[in-house]
C-alpha cells in the first residue's frame, strides 16, 4: 500500500480546503437529524463518538451503522464526517462515527480494540437513542474498512469487550486494505515485527462463519490495490462464508468516500448498494447479547 495519508483534510472536495469540508458538511446544520457529539465509548480521551439520529416517530426503532474513517491509520477525525452521517440518515439509519487511536500513538492492534470498543458501546446503549441493537452494521473506508473489517472477522475484539462478531449483521468495505504486506519503515513499525503480519490481515480470520461483507472497490483507486479485495473474496468463498463485490469504473479512491458528500453523489451509487445490502441482511436479526 502507498505511503499516502488518507483523512479526507488531503482529500478533499473543493481545493483540498477546510472550505471543502464545510461545504460538504453544511445540509447537517440546516438538517432535522438529530446530532449528538462526543459521546465517550471509553475511558480515554480520544474514544469519543457522534451519533447522527434521522427524524423518526416516536415509537420507532431504527436499523444502526458503525463507520469508520480512512486516514492510514495515523490521521482523521469525526468531526470532519457529518456528511456520512447525513447520507445514511436520509437511508432511514442511525450512524455512528467514532474516533479511534493513531500511530505513532499507538501500533496495532490498539486502533482495532478502540474498534471493537465503539462497536460494543453502540450494540449496548443505541436503543437509548431508538436504534435497534439487533439491526446493527459496520462499513468502513480505507484503514477503516480494515478496523472494521478486523472486528467483524477476528473473534477475539468483540469477545474482549463479552460480546461476538454474531451482534454485526452485515460488513460494507469501501476500499479496504485487507491483506497486504508492509514493506514501508513506517507501517513496518504500524504493524511489525514481520511474523505479526498475519494477524493485521482480515484474510487470516475468515473461517465462514463471519457476518456476510459487501467489498467495494474504485477501479481508478491506486492507493489501495485490488488484490486486497480480491483475496479476501477468495478465502470469505473457500470457507464458503457470504460475500459480494462490486467495481467502480472511473472512481478512485478518494472518490469512495467523497460519493458519500450531498453535490457529488452521481460518481458511484454506493449509499444506494450499501443499503439494499443492509437492507437484505437486516432481516436475519440475532438475538441480543447480554
Amino acid at each position: 500500500m502507498k505511503k499516502v495519508c488518507v483523512a479526507l483534510s488531503s482529500l478533499l472536495l473543493v481545493a483540498c480546503t477546510k472550505v471543502g469540508l464545510g461545504v460538504a458538511n453544511l445540509p447537517n446544520a440546516f438538517s432535522d437529524t438529530e446530532t449528538t457529539n462526543d459521546i465517550a465509548y471509553g475511558s480515554e480521551p480520544w474514544q469519543k463518538l457522534d451519533i447522527y439520529v434521522p427524524p423518526h416517530s416516536s415509537d420507532q426503532s431504527l436499523p444502526v451503522v458503525v463507520f469508520f474513517y480512512g486516514g492510514s491509520w495515523k490521521d482523521g477525525s469525526k468531526d470532519m464526517y457529518p456528511f456520512v452521517g447525513e447520507a445514511f440518515a436520509k437511508k432511514g439509519y442511525i450512524t455512528v462515527i467514532a474516533d479511534y487511536s493513531k500511530y505513532p500513538q499507538v501500533k496495532f492492534p490498539t486502533f482495532v480494540e478502540d474498534g471493537a470498543k465503539a462497536i460494543a458501546w453502540t450494540y449496548r446503549h443505541i436503543a437509548q437513542y431508538q436504534g435497534d441493537p439487533k439491526r446493527l452494521f459496520v462499513a468502513g473506508h480505507s484503514a477503516g474498512a480494515h478496523i472494521g473489517a478486523m472486528v467483524t472477522a477476528d473473534i477475539h475484539y468483540l469477545q474482549a469487550e463479552g460480546l461476538t462478531p454474531s451482534i454485526i449483521n452485515a460488513f460494507a468495505g469501501l476500499s479496504g486494505p485487507y491483506d497486504f504486506v508492509p514493506y514501508e519503515e513506517d507501517y513496518m513499525d504500524m504493524f511489525g515485527p514481520p511474523e505479526n503480519y498475519p494477524n493485521m490481515q482480515v484474510t487470516t480470520f475468515i473461517d465462514g462463519k463471519e457476518p456476510p461483507m459487501l467489498l467495494l472497490w474504485g477501479a481508478d483507486d491506486t492507493i489501495v490495490g485490488k488484490s486486497n479485495m480480491d483475496k479476501l473474496i477468495a478465502k470469505i468463498n473457500a470457507e464458503q462464508g457470504a460475500v459480494e463485490s462490486k467495481i467502480y469504473e472511473g472512481v478512485d479512491h478518494v472518490a469512495m468516500v467523497s460519493s458519500l458528500v450531498w453535490f457529488l453523489k452521481s460518481k458511484a451509487p454506493i449509499v444506494d448498494d450499501v443499503d439494499e445490502f443492509f437492507q437484505r441482511h437486516g432481516a436475519n436479526a440475532v438475538a441480543v447479547e447480554d
